[in-house]
């Protein structure tokens, strides 16, 4: 038996006015995910533990089966994992974004966020613009280090785990409440306005119409986490196909492989194929489990772009959940597939909710008992079925616990 996890990144949403009173997931053309509901399970799950910040590290954390409120750290630390930083006990690890702010002449605090992520910056001019500011700030205490795109990290010496506001939330408004309180990331991120609004690389985006990445944003502040292994728990051998370090942070903690599959971005334009081939690849190849990971639903979302996020959900269906299927199938094996989101990213407030999210769980084994059911947010209310702790679907999947 195989199991998989396709997980669409703030894929779940709220009911559009545009799209017909339906949600981009109820809306968009999904043959293949419609053929699978007839043999699916399909609920509500609660991703998000009361209290805690709905992101997607605390979200994928309990898709994959670790209670958020007993392993979290923080979500910067999982970055480090990912990027093979050796973080100390002493550590704090900080998520640095490259950002886009207004730069008409104004105080800086005055400064509105116009995009969380500066236009998907490529990691090639975002890691050439991340030098320049190591050269300003970096000492035996402050320290730089390349992520993907837009994402980076900050590690911090015998830190504080200091709170921070998430860009992703704030986008439209003026900075000044949202700024660190911490004088010294404050100053970091006033005087990384000086440096890179007017950098070459900032210069020629500008000139092709493109967002500058002008300034650095400070989040996700977290210490070194201690994960138990997912081989350990569970018996299963796994792989993780994602494109964001994050994802592939919570891999490197919990013992799980990472496949890298070229073209894989993040963005809309990400390689669908590659990465469903390559999910293909490794269970035939042997292993139990594979979780693939798409972010562009959710980067659609966050940007307010009502057709690319239905794009988006038509590529999962179409490039990634068919060839597995199909694939799968054409090898002879039985599998159980786990379609869902980590949480809803909804174009009415372009930042993360902590409502529960549909999931779709299908058995290739199983007869087609629920005719005429779909998949998506309204479908799976009306089934009343509902997991409280999500966490605990990932027993489910792999039939080590019936709810």
């Amino acid at each position: 038996m195989k199991y998989i996890v396709v997980l669409g990144d703030g894929m779940a949403d709220e009911p559009i006015d545009m799209l017909g009173g339906k949600t981009p997931l109820a809306y968009a053309n999904t043959p293949m995910m419609d053929a699978l509901a007839a043999k699916s399970e399909i609920a509500l799950v609660h991703t998000i533990p009361k209290g805690m910040s709905p992101g997607s590290d605390t979200a994928n954390l309990s898709v994959m089966g670790y209670d958020p409120r007993k392993y979290y750290s923080g979500r910067s630390p999982l970055e480090a994992l990912s990027i093979g930083v050796a973080m100390q006990p002493t550590d704090v690890a900080i998520r640095v974004n490259f950002v886009t702010l207004t730069d008409e002449d104004i105080p800086f605090a005055q400064r509105t966020i116009l995009d969380h992520s500066s236009g998907e910056i490529p990691t090639e001019d975002a890691a050439v613009l991340l030098e320049a500011i190591k050269k300003e700030f970096e000492n035996d205490t402050y320290h730089f280090y390349v992520g993907t795109s837009y994402r980076h990290l900050f590690l911090w010496d015998h830190g504080e785990v200091v709170g921070l506001d998430q860009p992703h939330d704030h986008l439209g408004e003026v900075i000044g409440p949202y700024m660190p309180q911490d004088p010294v990331l404050r100053d970091m991120m006033i005087r990384s306005y000086d440096i890179l609004n007017k950098h070459p690389i900032n210069s020629e985006r500008a000139a092709k119409g493109r967002n500058k990445a002008n300034c650095l944003w400070f989040w996700g502040a977290g210490t070194r986490p201690a994960l138990p292994a997912f081989e350990q728990k569970t018996g299963k051998t796994g792989v993780m196909i994602s494109a964001v370090d994050l994802l592939k942070g919570i891999a490197a903690g919990i013992g799980m492989d990472v496949a890298e599959v070229k073209g894989a971005t993040g963005s809309l334009r990400t390689n669908y194929e590659g990465k469903a081939m390559e999910a293909v690849r490794q269970l035939l190849a042997g292993k139990d489990f594979a979780y693939i990971h798409v972010e562009a639903p959710d980067e659609m979302g966050h940007q307010g772009n009502v057709a690319h996020k239905v794009q988006a959900i038509e590529y999962l269906d179409q490039r990634i959940i068919r060839i597995v299927v199909e694939e799968l199938e054409k090898a002879g094996e039985d599998f159980r597939m786990l379609i869902m989101p980590d949480h809803p990213t909804p174009i009415r407030c372009r930042t993360h909710t902590s409502d529960p999210v549909p999931y779709m769980l299908y058995d290739s084994r199983m007869p087609a008992d629920n005719i005429g059911m779909l998949y998506n947010e309204l479908m799976a209310n009306n089934t009343g079925k509902r997991i409280q702790c999500g966490y605990r679907l990932m027993d489910r999947l792999l039939e080590m616990e019936t709810v």
